[in-house]
């Protein structure tokens, strides 16, 4: 049995992102918008996805455009003060992802404790930030000195909208990663953020990892979970569940959580849950 069914208590599990607005120090939070604001939409975001009834929850600073790979301090504080004001009503498993910063994540996971982190944190890339160049031997140091025992890493083996410079098949990343590493996730991306993740991808990764969980991170609808979800072990869905199936509107603005849409989406797993209960029986 996978991790994943042991923390989230059922079968291919659906992580849902929830982004949180701009942050303090960020660019689009401008003068005038205030934390109670942030911490508002959050926790009308964590009620939708959760009456929707996904399985576990992901808090990002989702709108902190363009990432910083050494954030400044008022961001993880930040995040860590909206975690605070919900957490007594995260009712499943959650996780933080301090988007480009991988010891900024780990530290926030400590001082919310978090179930689960997700992150950028091995390999080589370049994109349009510059060349991002992850040291997970110091990172697994850092985890192991604030005690994460317990802490789900949920690795990107190939992150959306950068260019890995490791030119090795992902699967062939993915035996890599594991051996020096122990990933307990590997997360599979498509080239941007909503789009489509090839298939066959998902598979050869999973063919190369079958004790490592494996996540299909970007692009999941309806009319693909299902496909997905037998491929893979779980599934991280953001842009999907919010108003329209946009990350944002016209204004820039961050899109609040349908949560008809989580619903809808739910059903389509629920059905694939029972299938395979079935099947086992």
């Amino acid at each position: 049995m996978l991790w994943t069914e042991q923390l989230f208590h059922v079968k291919k599990p659906i992580i849902a992102m929830l982004h949180l607005d701009p942050l303090p120090g960020d660019p689009r939070f401008r003068y005038g918008d205030s934390m109670a604001v942030v911490v508002e939409h959050a926790k009308a975001d964590l009620a939708a996805l959760q009456d929707g009834g996904v399985d576990g929850i992901l808090i990002s600073n989702e709108f902190s455009l363009p990432y910083q790979r050494h954030m400044n301090f008022v961001t993880p504080a930040a995040m860590a003060y909206v975690v605070g004001c919900l957490r007594d009503s995260i009712r499943v498993p959650f996780g933080v992802d301090c988007i480009s910063d991988g010891e900024a994540t780990l530290e926030l996971a400590a001082a919310v404790d978090a179930d689960f982190v997700r992150g950028t944190f091995s390999g080589v890339y370049v994109g349009d930030g510059g060349l991002y160049n992850n040291d997970f031997s110091a990172l697994l140091r850092r985890k192991s000195a604030l005690h994460l025992d317990d802490l789900k890493m949920l690795y990107f083996i190939n992150p959306e909208s950068d260019r890995n410079l490791d030119t090795r098949p992902l699967s062939e990343i993915a035996r890599s990663t594991i051996f020096k590493a122990h990933p307990d996730g590997l997360c599979i991306s498509a080239n941007a953020a909503g789009q489509d993740v090839d298939d066959a991808l998902i598979a050869s990764v999973k063919q190369a990892a079958p004790e490592v969980a494996v996540l299909c991170n970007t692009g999941c609808r309806p009319d693909t979970i299902e496909r997905k979800l037998r491929l893979g072990d779980a599934a991280v869905v953001g842009t999907y569940f919010k108003q329209g199936g946009r990350l944002e509107n016209e204004r820039l603005e961050n899109l609040r959580v349908d949560v008809r849409r989580v619903r809808e989406f739910m059903d389509v797993v629920y059905r694939l849950r029972s299938e395979l209960e079935e099947r086992e029986i």
